[in-house]
């Protein structure tokens, strides 16, 4: 006999400021228990330090958690300088504290930060998420083993310094999926000679949403408080799909991609992810695959209301 789920059916996308001091599954575990829904996830966390955009999927949403956590991202941080810590941020132990050059200002700070810009090489922190035989980094972090970590590929789109101040800098960083802006920080902090950390982060972009698009937690609350439906603030799946292009299939079509089968069509912008619609609902996500002068159509995620 099969085990009935616990919760009701919720589908959609929640963008949820995050507040900081909180981890984002235990984020996640509060507002799912604030809808009642019976399947949740989000598509990155954010340290607990940090605020500002996190996507929420329920439901038949989950299914495109990955392309959304594969999307670009963009931060505002803060940095200290002259302050190396354990984690690279505020919340772990300091372990070496560094003279800041005389004189460091704005000029000096952006003559660094074109070493940045564009293709790096980044090695992660040993605090961070990603895994060496099944374990997080972060749990050989605490039992005081390093493990080598090699460098990774990534892009920083933009690099803009905001401000500097006796001991500060804030910037603005758009990136793209693993780029640590810890790590960031610390390597601009070396290369100025005197070592940096973060002291707050707030990320601004996340799955296509930004800021504007973010919900406090606290009105999530009120709204239960008061009776009110949270259904509302969901926003439909393919909202965050939007970096893909989108073809609306024809009613033969339909039928086979909803049957599991490929469809062929003559117009090469659809190599690759591409949203999938009816005439009049989304259908997902599907992957075109050149061949010769057409392109294979393959269903890869479908959302179950597409019958």
């Amino acid at each position: 006999m099969s085990r009935r789920r616990k919760g009701r059916d919720v589908n959609g996308i929640l963008v949820i400021d995050k507040p900081a001091g909180l981890t984002s599954n235990g984020i996640l575990q509060h507002v799912k228990t604030l809808y009642g829904a019976a399947k949740a996830g989000h598509t990155g966390a954010l340290d607990p330090l940090a605020t500002g955009v996190l996507p929420l999927c329920f439901g038949e949403a989950t299914k495109f958690s990955q392309s959304m956590l594969d999307s670009d991202k963009a931060y505002i941080a803060t940095a200290k300088l002259g302050v190396t810590t354990e984690t690279g941020d505020s919340e772990g132990k300091v372990v070496r504290e560094t003279p800041i050059p005389p004189g460091l200002n704005s000029a000096a700070v952006e003559a660094v930060l074109g070493d940045f810009r564009g293709p790096i090489q980044q090695v992660p922190s040993m605090y961070s998420a990603l895994k060496h035989k099944g374990r997080p980094l972060y749990e050989y972090a605490r039992e005081g083993i390093d493990i080598e970590r090699p460098a990774r590929p990534v892009t920083i789109y933009d690099l803009t310094l905001l401000e500097v101040r006796d001991t500060e800098f804030d910037i603005a960083v758009t990136c793209t999926k693993g780029t640590y802006i810890r790590s960031l920080v610390e390597d601009i902090g070396n290369a100025l000679g005197c070592g940096a950390h973060v002291t707050a982060l707030r990320r601004t972009l996340a799955a296509g949403f930004v800021l504007e698009d973010a919900i406090p937690v606290a009105r999530l609350e009120s709204m239960r408080e008061q009776g009110e439906s949270l259904d509302s603030l969901l926003v439909a799946p393919d909202a965050a799909l939007s970096m893909f292009p989108e073809l609306i299939l024809s009613a033969d079509r339909l039928r086979s991609i909803l049957n599991g089968q490929p469809v062929r069509i003559s117009d090469q912008e659809f190599a690759g992810p591409v949203r999938l619609y009816g005439e009049d609902r989304f259908i997902g996500l599907g992957e075109g695959i050149p061949d010769g002068e057409q392109v294979v159509i393959t269903p890869r995620r479908l959302v179950k209301t597409a019958d």
